[in-house]
């Protein structure tokens, strides 16, 4: 009897050959389940492939349409903003042309007022002059029917003194030319003419004509003496004025187409008279 006989066998037993097949058939369902599990996984990995393969083309073109149509709407943005700003400056134009026009209208019958007011002036002006001019021509007739000298019929032979110079210095001027702001010795306008007949006797008289109708003592014109200075319109804004030289005449630098001339004072009757002698 060997030594190890009582020792039991480390050996493994036999399997069956039924318990084999069974192993092996259960083994090989589980294989096939994995592989089947296996196919069907490669089959659905192979799908994201494919997107992820035609993700990128889609997004791109997106991207393009998505660009295309911004920048269609910021042309048409920039557009409205254009034809905004158009209407806005024909909006303002137009308000600024209407303004232009009332202040053109405004002005306007500005003008006229003021040229309808001078009508008027000159009117009553000419009026002033025409009731004098009779009052003068009245006092003429009476004086010559009565034979009682009058002022207004006074001879320059009657001067003396300083209005003898004053009238014997404007008759000596008369037939020189008119020119305007000319105060001699070849040419005078009028208020020149006067300050420098008045300059010969050593006075010095303002230089133009509005002041030279209130230098002196204002005179009624029934009331004048030889080198009494006449003015035409109003006292200290006048228009024009002369020398009386007695006998119903004065002595005037007119305008430029007559000169220096000398007329009786129904020719343009003066509005008054200031005695500065």
């Amino acid at each position: 009897m060997s030594h190890t006989a009582h020792i039991r066998s480390h050996r493994k037993p036999r399997r069956s050959a039924s318990t084999i097949a069974m192993r092996t058939g259960v083994a090989g369902g589980v294989l096939s389940t994995l592989a089947v599990a296996g196919a069907s996984g490669a089959a659905h990995a192979a799908e994201p492939v494919t997107q992820t393969l035609e993700l990128p083309t889609l997004t791109a073109d997106l991207a393009a349409q998505v660009a295309q149509s911004a920048d269609v709407t910021q042309q048409a943005a920039a557009s409205y903003q254009l034809r905004a700003e158009r209407d806005a400056a024909a909006a303002k134009a137009a308000k600024q042309a209407k303004a232009d026009l009332a202040e053109a209208k405004k002005k306007a019958a500005e003008a006229k007022k003021k040229a309808e007011e001078a009508a008027r002036k000159e009117a009553a002006e000419r009026a002033s002059r025409a009731a004098e001019r009779t009052t003068l021509s009245a006092s003429s007739d009476t004086g010559s029917s009565t034979g009682t000298g009058s002022s207004t019929s006074t001879s320059t032979s009657t001067a003396t003194g300083s209005a003898a110079a004053v009238v014997s210095f404007v008759q000596a001027q008369v037939g020189k030319a008119y020119v305007s702001g000319a105060t001699g010795p070849s040419a005078y306008d009028c208020s020149g003419l006067v300050q420098a007949a008045f300059k010969q006797v050593g006075i010095s008289l303002p230089r133009v004509s509005q002041a030279q109708s209130t230098a002196g003592t204002q005179v009624g014109l029934d009331n004048l003496q030889p080198g009494d200075i006449l003015y035409w319109g109003g006292a200290g804004s006048a228009y024009h004025v002369g020398v009386y030289v007695g006998g119903g005449m004065f002595v005037g630098a007119q305008n430029s187409s007559t000169g220096v001339v000398e007329r009786p004072l129904s020719y343009d009757p003066p509005s008054g008279a200031v005695r500065v002698l």
